[in-house]
């Protein structure tokens, strides 16, 4: 369990990381798709495999595809490249990028549709009960209509009108369960992306947001099955399985897509040096290598968590960019203070002002029964 002081940085944990807390965060211990799209290519998505880098190539496009999907650049149920298309794109044999599209499918990222390709996993979407928003008797009449046709169909169905009664009072019962508290959970190693979703989260929702290791997660719901576990869908899969056993929902939130920081890092000259700078060492490993993907070997590319100092500032004389979260900005700018005089010239900073998507806050929101913003 993680105790987070309101408003201050954290003691580092087991691996050196070092988490930030907001308040307001209270941290503890196939629905078939309607229709697929064409696999047209997305012009905006080019994998790059790096020969020479000790990361092996079929961890390398594992990583952009993931990347890709959570930055909804291939959205859900996108149909993903042909084996022969990304084989013609990145030089891999069609054996490597099999491998890659299994594991993908083993870690519930896509889903192989036989005969018809690879396509990205969509979550299944409960029935939405719009609540009236205004006066209760200028909706009441189609409210009760629909609560008599759902009535009617149960009885159609073959039940008695108490067992209707007993399946209505379970579900909503289950929902209001779901909608008690919100779970961000992922890997101990990677808790600093748990607490990044947390800190967007919090503003936006009116329930308690804990954060929890996902190896605690299994003891957290023994004790307490009601809530809303959230991931992001790089960890979906081993935390599906664990709210499954104890009848809770998993939900995944989508990434942004960073397209203001692509733009900038495009942009950047030849021989440039990048520093990027996260509390999520996964979303470091992410970001070198889309970048890489990118640029290939035109910039240089630096990664530093902010908890680490000596890091941090050989970075800092190193980069004449750095791109940082908002967690981070507070020490790298203490750092750029205290070590002015040791640089030869200052970088220039650039903070990530949002980790989530857009719409990704709001359909959370409809997933545990509040209204969207």
């Amino acid at each position: 369990m993680y105790n987070f002081p309101e408003g201050r940085p954290l003691a580092p944990g087991p691996t050196g990381t070092r988490a930030y807390a907001n308040r307001g965060i209270v941290p503890r211990a196939k629905r078939p798709y309607g229709g697929h799209q064409p696999n047209w290519p997305n012009p905006g998505v080019r994998f790059h495999i790096q020969q020479e880098s000790d990361i092996p190539a079929s961890t390398q496009l594992y990583n952009q595809i993931c990347f890709a999907i959570a930055a909804r650049h291939y959205p859900p149920g996108h149909r993903l490249p042909s084996t022969r298309q990304l084989a013609m794109q990145t030089g891999l044999h069609r054996n490597t990028i099999s491998k890659v599209y299994r594991q993908l499918e083993t870690d519930g990222v896509v889903e192989a549709m036989a005969g018809s390709g690879i396509y990205v996993r969509d979550q299944q979407k409960p029935r939405e009960i719009k609540p009236p928003p205004g006066p209760r008797g200028k909706l009441l009449p189609d409210i009760d209509r629909q609560v008599r046709q759902s009535v009617d169909g149960l009885l159609n169905a073959g039940c008695t009108l108490q067992q209707g009664r007993d399946l209505f009072t379970r579900e909503i019962d289950w929902r209001l369960r779901c909608g008690a508290r919100v779970l961000v959970s992922t890997p101990r190693e990677d808790i600093g992306a748990s607490m990044l979703i947390a800190e967007e989260l919090i503003p936006s929702l009116e329930v308690p947001v804990e954060v929890v290791p996902m190896e605690e997660l299994a003891a957290v719901l023994t004790e307490s099955n009601n809530g809303t576990v959230v991931t992001s869908r790089y960890f979906l899969q081993p935390v599906e399985e664990i709210a499954k056993q104890h009848g809770v929902r998993a939900v995944a939130v989508d990434l942004n897509d960073f397209r203001h920081e692509l733009d900038l890092l495009k942009e950047l000259r030849q021989g440039s040096c990048v520093g990027l700078v996260s509390i999520s060492p996964g979303i470091l490993r992410a970001a070198e290598v889309i970048l890489h993907s990118m640029r290939g070997n035109e910039l240089l590319v630096m990664t530093a968590n902010p908890d680490t100092g000596s890091r941090l500032l050989a970075l800092l004389r190193a980069a004449s960019h750095v791109l940082c979260d908002r967690p981070s900005l507070p020490l790298v700018e203490q750092s750029l203070r205290q070590n002015r005089a040791q640089l030869i010239r200052m970088p220039v900073v650039h903070c990530a002002q949002s980790y989530l998507g857009t719409a990704t806050i709001d359909g959370l929101r409809k997933e545990i029964g509040l209204l969207a913003t």
